[in-house]
């Protein structure tokens, strides 16, 4: 009996949320996860997410909806007068699909429409791993173009992924 084929998520969470907020909508996490669960038999989804004192229980939220939540600390900064709080996940994505967990999945799924991770696209592809592409919507970054064929826009899934919570991070779906 063949060995059944792994399938795992990496999420660059600000990218997601940012990108389907940009279009005027709020994603429901939980819809999302059962989404690759069911859909693509996705076992394993790590959520590369900002560590911000204060969110404690939408990191717990999500890691009940089966997310595995990476944190990395945020910095805070001011643009316009106004604060912002940003935690790049990059490094930590590219390092846990690359390196920490590759031996341990047959194929990816990488969550961003953010241009830094075309390396990581090439190298997936060259290793014959690399799955799909979700990006949040058709504003993605040009240097993914070549990776066309594995793209699925997230903004055209909003039907099926669109929150009714006003937390935007949880609300009930069926599996």
């Amino acid at each position: 009996m063949a060995k059944k084929k792994s399938i795992y998520a990496f999420i660059d969470s600000q990218n997601l949320n940012l990108g389907v907020q940009s279009a005027g909508w709020k994603l429901d996490f939980r819809k999302f996860r059962l989404y690759l669960k069911n859909k693509y038999g996705v076992g394993k989804a790590y959520l590369f997410i900002g560590l911000k004192p204060g969110n404690e229980r939408m990191y717990q939220r999500l890691q009940e909806m089966g997310y595995i939540l990476i944190f990395k600390p945020t910095v805070r900064y001011f643009r316009n007068g106004r604060e912002s709080v940003k935690g790049n996940v990059d490094a930590e994505l590219v390092l846990y699909a690359a390196a920490i967990e590759f031996d341990e999945y047959d194929r990816a799924i990488i969550v961003t429409g953010d241009g830094d991770f075309a390396c990581l696209f090439q190298f997936l592809v060259d290793k014959k791993k690399l799955f799909h592409v979700f990006v949040p919507n058709r504003q993605y970054s040009q240097l993914l173009r070549p990776y066309a064929p594995y793209i699925i826009r997230v903004d055209q899934l909003r039907s099926a992924l669109i929150s009714t919570n006003k937390t935007g991070i949880g609300g009930r779906s069926k599996p």
